[in-house]
């Protein structure tokens, strides 16, 4: 260890800090969130420098100058690290003029308490460089399986004294930092060295929130409630964003975290918006909690909001499941029924007349020039007049369609399961109505993707990804995708936030569109449900799925029975048995090639890689013979050109 030039000293009275914050935002603009962390910042900061990776649009370049005193654009590379390295030489000599500087950036939601704590304690420490947070050190290094994990302040927030950031070995750590093209390069040649490099040169540390406080090695990231309850002025965006088996793993409650931190009175709504952006929505979904289960007791009286049911009904026979859960709603609403042609509406008006119905306030029938596109070409075009108007301020959209080659059960269980978890009780809908009301961010509720009597789980993307890629692309939504499955209304029924759709019902598609997209296998209808929720949170709208008390009650105890007999064979936690599934990959009918394949990935992994190019074209040829030889099979006879 070396002595550093400069002996550690306080942060002094009247000093001046230096505030390089970076920004990444890949649409090209600045959020709300970014200007709130910021302007609370401004007591604290005689400098702020904003550092923008990538592009930066008019209206992220008008929010930034509220609340910065200078912005640089630079291209996207190296990420933060290499940012702050830019933006340092961008200050330049003027660095001279300031008593700290501080490294941060947009990776976590602040102030949800106020920073002037924590810098008044800070300040009176008499170190060279801090910290917000810190990581234990671990014996084995995660990232690389293989020597130790040094302890190490986190990256997201370092603090630097003019003591140490005047000096010659400040200058050749920037001088010589290396290139990061990957996210591991950026934690293993910054994060994890920049606190070892500078203390192994004498240099002291310190944090304000040190993880030995903690009952985990990674507080920030497993215990931000309590890191709040501390004092904590923010919190990091990851635990709302981070792979949910890990975070399950580690009993991570999002759920509660959230709630904490709008009880600190920090505008979640801000938060929602970010993550609604940015986050696949089956992940936030399931990080944050966001199912609700929502009780048949009304807790508040019912809001007054204009709303509309858009239903749609091709079979006269079935419309009493559409009438029978509206008798439910407790407010006023209007009703737009389509359906495919006169005599099907008038047999339709004479059942709506005959229900009487008292919460009902209009009533108009539509017919649809079309069965393609069913319920959702209905609501798209045949409803385009309500959806574009202002005249609602939420839709109801139910059908009375089942599947109709499932058999008879499946039928009558999913009409219950898609209607009643909408609309089941007065209590219940005015719950569900609450929701809304409490966030003004919420674009739509609709149930969790159905797994009874289904087999969607692990490939609801199916064949309608490359479809639903292809429309993100031309109407600009950028929210990442989620996994097999998407977070979506597949049955086609949700109740949400017209202007939230804003983007799909400016999408004017016509009824041709969903009839070429049968015929050529797409589907488009069935490629919309899945788009709802990505649509809605392009425009920083948020997504929750619902469940009355019933269905939570049936979904979760057959849910949780599968779960468990799945997870029979495979070893150690749901973590660890996902990952190695994901290791052994497709199974397919379990044949002797697919068997051999999966042996060779979990116990050959590198040999297996190397000879996956050469043997794709023979395990196809494999395939299609073994596909051949059991259809002969089945079929009893010889394979052709055989001798008997």
């Amino acid at each position: 260890m070396t002595t550093p030039g400069q002996k550690p000293a306080t942060f002094p009275d009247g000093g001046r800090r230096l505030v390089i914050y970076v920004v990444y935002d890949r649409r090209g603009t600045v959020e709300e969130f970014v200007r709130y962390a910021l302007k609370g910042m401004r007591d604290d900061a005689a400098h702020i420098l904003a550092v923008v990776n990538g592009p930066l649009d008019d209206a992220g370049r008008a929010l930034l100058e509220t609340v910065t005193d200078d912005i640089l654009v630079r291209p996207n590379m190296g990420f933060d690290i290499w940012a702050h390295k830019e933006g340092l030489a961008h200050i330049g000599d003027r660095i001279a003029e300031f008593d700290e500087v501080l490294l941060t950036n947009d990776t976590w939601f602040g102030p949800v308490r106020p920073y002037s704590p924590v810098f008044e304690k800070m300040n009176a420490r008499e170190v060279h460089f801090w910290g917000m947070t810190d990581h234990e050190w671990e014996p084995l290094n995660k990232f690389t399986n293989e020597g130790e994990l040094p302890y190490h302040l986190q990256s997201f927030w370092i603090a630097v004294r003019k003591e140490m950031f005047l000096s010659p070995e400040w200058m050749a750590y920037w001088r010589d930092l290396p290139e990061m093209p990957s996210y591991f390069d950026a934690v293993l040649k910054h994060e994890i060295e920049f606190t070892k490099h500078f203390q192994e040169r004498g240099y002291t540390a310190s944090v304000a929130f040190a993880s030995a406080d903690y009952p985990t090695e990674h507080p920030s990231l497993f215990n931000a409630d309590l890191l709040l309850a501390d004092g904590s002025p923010l919190v990091k965006r990851r635990p709302f964003f981070h792979y949910p088996p890990f975070l399950d793993r580690n009993a991570v409650i999002g759920r509660r975290t959230a709630d904490v931190i709008a009880g600190y009175g920090y505008p979640i709504e801000l938060m929602w918006s970010n993550l609604a952006k940015n986050v696949q929505p089956k992940t936030l979904n399931t990080d944050a909690g966001m199912l609700e289960v929502l009780d048949e007791i009304e807790h508040a009286p019912a809001p007054d909001r204009r709303i509309a049911v858009l239903a749609h009904c091709t079979d006269p026979r079935t419309v009493d499941h559409i009438l029978n859960r509206l008798e439910q709603i407790p407010v006023d609403f209007d009703l737009v029924l389509t359906t495919a042609g006169d005599d099907q509406a008038g047999l339709i008006r004479t059942a709506i007349d005959d229900r009487k119905l008292a919460k009902l306030t209009s009533v108009d029938i539509r017919t649809i020039p079309t069965k393609y596109g069913r319920d959702m070409s209905a609501f798209f075009i045949g409803c385009r007049d309500i959806l574009e108007s202002d005249r609602y301020d939420l839709v109801v959209k139910i059908h009375s369609r089942a599947p109709r080659k499932r058999g008879a059960n499946l039928a009558r269980y999913f009409r219950r399961y898609q209607l009643e978890n909408l609309i089941s009780s007065p209590g219940q809908f005015s719950n569900l109505l609450g929701l809304f009301e409490r966030e003004p961010g919420l674009g739509a509720v609709f149930p969790p993707m159905m797994h009874i009597g289904y087999a969607l789980a692990g490939r609801g993307w199916s064949h309608y990804r490359e479809p639903a890629l292809e429309i993100c692309e031309r109407l600009g939504i950028k929210v990442p995708f989620d996994g097999a499955s998407p977070l979506a209304p597949m049955g086609g029924m949700w109740i949400g936030r017209p202007q939230a759709l804003r983007l799909l019902i400016e999408d004017e598609l016509s009824y041709e569109d969903y009839a070429v997209s049968k015929r050529d296998g797409a589907d488009l209808a069935r490629v919309q449900e899945r788009l709802v929720p990505l649509a809605m949170g392009e425009l920083g709208y948020h997504s929750r799925t619902v469940l009355n008390q019933e269905h939570a009650g049936i979904a979760y105890a057959n849910l949780a029975y599968k779960l468990d007999q799945l997870s029979i064979t495979p070893p150690g936690y749901p973590l660890e048995q996902i990952q190695w599934l994901h290791r052994a990959g497709w199974a397919g009918a379990g044949g002797i090639v697919a068997m051999t394949r999966m042996y060779m990935r979990l116990n050959h992994p590198a040999t297996s890689a190397r000879l996956a190019p050469i043997m794709r074209p023979f395990v196809a040829v494999a395939r299609i013979g073994m596909h051949t030889l059991r259809k002969v099979l089945r079929r009893g006879r010889p394979i052709e050109g055989e001798m008997l």
